[in-house]
């Protein structure tokens, strides 16, 4: 989820500060000082807003869905690996008790026993190599999935809005909390999720 978390992050950071560059462009401030420090009310809010993305991606039920195929996955690579361990340490202790107990009647039934111990070492490394391989792409195609969703409903939501800029709150120091839209978003991305489903 972290993984997903900051790839998503970074993406829409950068997003966000394209908006803001062409908004600083497009428009020139001509307020007076007295009119800046006035109190912000929902009639002279700046035409910005901003989504707290940790909120969205803890209540979005596209990367809820994700994380939790991430988690499944993981599960099943953790069992996968206590199945191989598991197979190797009692092939190990077989091969030591047949030397404890001159189990071996040749060099040759050893040390194909020995081939035997290689190859399942080599199968569950290749097995293991193969399902982290599965989980990288899981993650990246999730992380894909989320980021571009989010960024698209974003765009949808703005054609009806408005605003300026949307703004990711963890890329502010300080941003006034009437300018946060995050509920809406979230409701939004789960309605339209939802739906698809």
């Amino acid at each position: 989820m972290k993984k997903i978390y900051a790839i998503v992050a970074v993406a829409l950071a950068a997003f966000t500060m394209t908006g803001l560059q062409s908004c600083g462009e497009s428009k020139k401030d001509t307020k007076s000082p007295e009119a800046k420090t006035e109190a912000k009310t929902a009639g002279n809010l700046p035409n910005y807003r901003y989504v707290d993305l940790d909120s969205v991606l803890t209540k979005y039920n596209l990367a809820k869905d994700y994380n939790e195929e991430l988690m499944r996955m993981q599960s099943n690579y953790e069992s996968a690996a206590k199945s191989h361990q598991t197979k190797l340490q009692n092939f190990a202790t077989t091969v030591q008790n047949k030397m404890q107990n001159n189990g071996y009647l040749s060099e040759a039934s050893y040390k194909q026993d020995e081939q035997t111990m290689a190859n399942m070492q080599n199968d569950a490394q290749r097995s293991m190599a193969n399902l982290q391989a599965s989980i990288e792409q899981a993650a990246m195609k999730g992380q894909q999935a989320v980021n571009d969703s989010i960024k698209a409903f974003i765009e949808d939501y703005n054609k009806t809005r408005g605003y300026d800029a949307i703004l990711m709150k963890a890329a502010t120091l300080y941003i006034n909390p009437a300018l946060d839209i995050t509920d809406e978003v979230i409701e939004g991305l789960n309605a339209r999720y939802n739906k698809k489903k």
